[in-house]
Formats: C-alpha cells, sequence, structure tokens
C-alpha cells in the first residue's frame, strides 16, 4: 500500500553529531600541552589524556555492537533517544525530538529501512499539505511502519545513525590539552575521566573505561550551543532489530 504523503525523516542527525564534535578530541581546537610534572592515571600507566582518547575511540570504532544513547539539550530542539546498532548492519531505536515527536527505526536486512512515526510527528510533517491529505496520512501511517529502500535519499539521515564510524568519523587523533582525572565509574564500571577546557564556559569530558577494552562510556559536553551527553553501552551484545509484521508495513513504492 502506498502512503498518501510520505514524511521526511527529520533526525537532528547534524545536531548529534555537532555534540560528537564538540565533545573531548573530535575536531577540537587544541589547547596546550601537558605539565611535565603529570603523574600517570590508574589503568593507563604513563599514557597522555590525549593518547587515552586516541585509544578508547579506536576501540569504539572497532566494537561489533554498542548500544548509543543520546541526550541533547539545545535550546531550538531538545533531542533523546537510543540506537542499537552492529557492524552487520542491523540497527533499531527511538528518537524524540522536541517535546513530544518521536520516530522509530528499525534496520534489520540488507534491503529496507522501517520508520514510525507518532501522530505528533506526523501532524508537523504534512502540516502544510491539506486537510484531506493530512487526515488521509494519518490514516494510512498511524501506528504503522514506513517502509523504504536503503537507497532512499529520505531515509539518509537515520541510516547515517546507523553506522557507528559515521558518528565517529569526525574524530581527529592527536589533540592535546586533554587533563586525566579521578578514576570513577560510569554505570557500575570504572571508568577514567578526561577533560577538555574549552572557550566562553563550555567544556567537554569523556569517561573510559579502564577494566577490560578500553570503550567510551560517555561523553559529556557542557556550555556551547549543543550542550548534552551520549552514553555507550552493551557492546558486543546482539541488536534485537526484526522485520516488522507484513500488515504492520506501509511501503513507499
Amino acid at each position: 500500500m502506498r502512503a498518501h504523503a510520505h514524511p521526511r525523516p527529520r533526525t537532528r542527525r547534524t545536531a548529534v553529531a555537532a555534540l560528537l564534535c564538540a565533545t573531548v578530541a573530535l575536531g577540537a581546537a587544541a589547547c596546550g600541552p601537558f605539565g611535565e610534572d603529570e603523574k600517570p592515571a590508574g589503568a593507563f600507566g604513563d599514557l597522555t589524556g590525549s593518547q587515552i582518547v586516541d585509544k578508547a575511540f579506536a576501540a569504539t570504532k572497532s566494537a561489533k555492537s554498542v548500544t548509543v544513547r543520546v541526550d541533547l539539550r539545545s535550546a531550538d530542539e531538545p533531542t533523546s533517544g537510543f540506537l542499537a546498532l552492529d557492524t552487520r548492519g542491523k540497527c533499531a531505536g527511538t528518537l524524540t525530538l522536541g517535546a513530544t515527536s518521536t520516530a522509530e527505526l528499525v534496520k534489520a536486512d540488507g534491503k529496507s529501512v522501517y520508520m514510525r512515526f507518532d501522530e505528533a510527528y506526523l501532524r508537523e510533517q504534512v502540516k502544510e499539505e491539506s486537510p484531506e491529505v493530512q487526515e488521509a496520512t494519518l490514516k494510512e501511517l498511524r501506528g504503522r511502519w514506513l517502509e523504504a529502500p536503503l537507497s532512499d535519499p529520505d531515509a539518509k539521515d537515520m541510516l547515517e545513525l546507523c553506522d557507528l564510524k559515521s558518528l565517529l568519523g569526525g574524530f581527529e587523533q592527536g589533540a592535546s590539552g586533554i587533563v586525566k582525572g579521578e578514576e570513577t565509574t560510569v554505570d557500575g564500571q570504572k571508568a577514567l575521566k578526561l577533560t577538555e577546557p574549552g572557550v566562553d564556559g563550555e567544556s567537554s569530558t569523556l569517561y573510559v573505561a579502564t577494566e577490560g577494552t578500553p570503550y567510551v562510556l560517555k561523553m559529556v559536553t557542557v556550555g556551547g550551543d549543543e550542550p548534552g551527553t551520549i552514553a555507550f553501552s552493551q557492546y558486543g551484545k546482539p541488536v534485537a532489530a526484526k522485520v516488522p509484521a507484513a500488515d504492520d508495513i506501509v511501503r513507499t513504492d
């Protein structure tokens, strides 16, 4: 069945990328060298803050699977949600844009992406259409999944969210000025805190696992235009992504 009007996914992928790029060493400007009397920090021995960050992002990019939780507090449109993704191409998650608009995503095979939108999201997308088209679209898509081929340009932003290497693509190795802090815990996992002071009250903090693989566990940016948190968990766990039931699918072609 063909939908009367296809809502274009509005994912705030650019906002997610902005937060990543604003957080510890992701393209941030250097803030000065380390002092010669800096002491080693626990599990990472005498590695500098920059070396630890490089090591952590290399490990995270190489993960077989991970769940990413996002909480962006930008003034124009807050964004929150989670995505579970793996290197086999599976992806599933939910994004809430603003106060109410929610979009769900499932990519379970190499052929299609499935998106489901709540009524607030749908109404926003078709608000410029005639009343007849608005009601027809709501009737057809309410509670159902919109299927699109992976080549569909309207699904591009969603699909980029499903690619961990794409999300972390702005990472630049060798940044300086990253200060090693105390050892702490993130969701029960031991972690090292690393901070990069910024300008105009903005700063970024990275938490790296100190036991097992040195994965990134959490990234926090305060101040600036895109403050927020991105947390990484469930490394190596299976991604629960299944193609929706045929009766619940509306196809774009």
